[in-house]
């Protein structure tokens, strides 16, 4: 796979993300000639993330236009706020965000007129969406990222691709930091504390191994079709929420009145389907299918306790 960009250039936004830092790590371990350029607003975060290694990085806003001078080949959009909470305490800045961003670096493809451009999108787009709730703002900002892509694609002829990925989890994420609902389980098992349900738990949802998602990303820009959108998901068994907690440890309840505003999503099922993806021939980690989500927690807690 890594041959489609032998000698290419490569510029990724959200770089010291999870999926950002993992794809890059993944570029820069083959040895095909491959010049990064990585976006990213926090520099000292980034030097951590890539010290030693050999790429080029520009720091700022993603809300602000980007220039470069050189030639691009290839664009991975993957900016974006992924906090709940932040969804919550600043809809206005998560929306403008994801909305600008991508139009921005739809531009930027539309200048260099790039052989493939990624938009990194999320599972949310699925849910049955109430615009009078401020939550909103994530999933109806990812539908409008992915008509924007749709968009120029249609209108300008840029080579865009979707990727909807399931919740993924794996190597990169920052334990400590994170909030999102696995994140926060890890932590709890680590210290040994009961893991405490704000909801019912009763969402059940794909979950995504970090390893699957950057193969994915890899088939997808390289094979993908221009203007279509593709389900990323490992293999495992779609889980609820309540039953990836009852594997970490003891649950507690204490249900919110107003679930919203701790951030958490309405109640749903949101399970993805990746034979459009495996049709270009790309295939998940079997180890983890075998294993379903008690091998997904797994290698959660090995991740929480290093």
């Amino acid at each position: 796979m890594m041959e489609y960009f032998k000698n290419k250039t490569i510029l990724v936004t959200g770089a010291t993300g999870l999926l950002g830092s993992a794809f890059i790590k993944s570029l820069l371990a083959e040895n095909q000639g491959i010049r990064i350029i990585a976006h990213a607003r926090n520099k000292s975060k980034a030097e951590q993330i890539f010290a030693g290694k050999e790429l080029s990085f520009i720091y700022g806003d993603i809300t602000q236009k980007l220039n470069i001078d050189e030639p691009i080949d290839y664009i991975v959009h993957g900016a974006n706020a992924t906090a709940s909470k932040e969804f919550v305490d600043f809809p206005v800045e998560t929306i403008k965000t994801i909305y600008e961003g991508t139009l921005n670096t739809l531009e930027l493809a539309k200048e260099k007129s790039v052989k493939g451009y990624l938009y990194l999108s999320s599972m949310e787009v699925y849910i049955d969406i109430d615009t009078t709730s401020v939550r909103s703002c994530y999933p109806k900002g990812k539908q409008l990222a992915e008509s924007l892509c749709i968009s120029y694609f249609h209108e300008y002829g840029v080579n865009a691709k979707i990727a909807r990925l399931a919740q993924t989890f794996g190597p990169g994420i920052d334990l400590e930091n994170d909030n999102r609902v696995f994140a926060q389980f890890a932590r709890c098992a680590k210290e040994k504390r009961d893991i405490v349900l704000h909801t019912k738990g009763d969402t059940k949802r794909s979950y995504c191994y970090i390893t699957d998602a950057v193969t994915a990303m890899l088939w997808i820009l390289a094979k993908g079709k221009s203007g279509d959108f593709y389900d990323v998901a490992s293999k495992i068994p779609p889980a609820s929420i309540r039953d990836m907690a009852e594997c970490f440890g003891n649950v507690v309840f204490d249900i919110a009145d107003n679930a919203e505003k701790l951030g958490y999503p309405p109640a749903a099922e949101i399970i993805l389907d990746t034979a459009k993806l495996e049709g270009l021939g790309w295939e998940a980690d079997k180890s983890i299918e075998e294993g379903g989500i008690r091998e997904m927690v797994r290698r959660l807690k090995a991740i929480s306790i290093r």
